[in-house]
This record gives C-alpha cells, structure tokens and sequence, in this order.
C-alpha cells in the first residue's frame, strides 16, 4: 500500500501533509500526556513491529504494494494516537533508508496507514465487541477491526489515485496516476480484501489474545471493563 513518488500530484500530496502534521503533532501530545512510564518501550517495539510487517510486500496492479501494516494491533493495545505516531515513525524510516514509499507521499502514507487504519480499528473494534470482557466476541471484534481497517485504508488510496486524472491532466493525459476511479478503487481495495486484510485481521487477533493473557490491564481497548 506504499505509495511511491510520481502517483499523487502536488494538489494531493500537499494537503495530505498537512493533515499528517496535524495528526503527529496531536498524537506526540496525547503520548506525552498518557502513555505510562511502563508502556515507553512497547513504543519502540510497536514501530519496529510495524516497520518488520511492512516489509513483506506484494506488488499489485496500479504500481503500489499490497501488505499488512500492524497499525490494528498497535491501535488496540495502546491506543490509536499512539499508533498514530509509531507507524508514521516505520514509514518515515521506509522511504528515506529503503525507497519504500516516496518522499513526496509520505503524508498520504501516513494517514492512510497510520491516521485512518488506527481510528477505524478502535471504532469497529467498540462496535462488535459492545459490552464483552472476553472470549470470542472480542477476539472477533479484534480480526474484524484489523481486517476492515486495512480495506479502508486500501480504498482510500485507491481513490487518491483515481482521482488524479480528473485533478492532474494536460490535453486530456494524466500527469501522475494514469487509472481512474473505476480502475484503481477494485485494485487496491479488492486485493487487501481477499488476502492481505485477512493476514492483517489474523495478526491482530493473535497478539491480542497473547496481551491478554499476560498483560491485560494495559490493553488500551479493553481498559474500560470492569
């Protein structure tokens, strides 16, 4: 789902920068404020884990990658603001040491994979789980949370894509991403439906069951039960 150099025009890259800002800016303020002492280093490790899964890339059509990105899990056990920030970390590192993800997309990158994946893992999470404390409903909760996250994530940069012919075109060419909306919205979200939003829903489900079992009372998402 890295986006490279050259797909998003500047009328897309820019602003999404500016929405990242906005949210890394927020997101470092919500750390300092509430990740305990204990829970500093599951930041470094949540970043290396995520920027460890992200590695394992499948080209697809539209000259992107398709991918788990471990922003669910991450979101779910210490809270989205904090993965937020330890994805946004992974993917900065991606593209300037390893030419995964442009320069030029990293803010795209970065809402879509760190800022849209971590908030709709914890609202989809809240909504099947309702009230249970455990068993299957949460595990449930925690695959369906990860899996349509990713899709939703997927989807949008698919429609970033399929937008720039119809924003960046000189006599009718496009100028960055060739495909339209019809083309790239199916490609991308398609193909993280049928593999890559399973293995990110499986990811999730077994790293929390692991929480669970041996450091519950810190899973963020499960903090308001009694």
């Amino acid at each position: 789902m890295h986006i490279p150099d050259g797909y998003l025009s500047p009328q897309t890259y820019i602003p999404l920068y500016a929405v990242f800002a906005g949210f890394l800016a927020a997101a470092l303020r919500k750390i300092r404020q509430t990740l305990s002492a204990k829970n500093i280093p599951y930041l470094g490790m949540a970043s290396a884990f995520s920027f460890l899964i992200m590695m394992f890339n499948v080209p697809i059509p539209g000259g992107t990658t398709g991918h788990a990105v471990g922003a669910s899990i991450v979101s779910l056990v210490l809270g989205p603001w904090t993965a937020v920030a330890a994805v946004s970390v992974a993917l900065i590192i991606q593209a300037f040491l390893f030419g995964d993800g442009g320069i030029t997309a990293i803010g795209a990158n970065c809402v879509n994979m760190g800022v849209i994946m971590s908030f709709v893992t914890i609202l989809v999470f809240k909504l099947i789980r309702g009230k249970a404390a455990g068993g299957w409903r949460v595990y449930l909760a925690a695959f369906l949370s990860g899996y349509i996250a990713l899709v939703v994530a997927a989807t949008v940069a698919g429609i970033e894509f399929g937008i720039q012919p119809l924003i960046a075109s000189a006599n009718g060419k496009p100028l960055y991403a060739p495909y339209p909306l019809s083309v790239a919205v199916p490609a991308m979200a398609l193909e993280h439906m049928m593999l890559f939003g399973i293995v990110e829903g499986l990811v999730t489900v077994l790293v929390l069951m692991y929480f669970l079992k041996n450091d519950r009372e810190n899973v963020y998402a499960l903090k308001d039960v009694k």
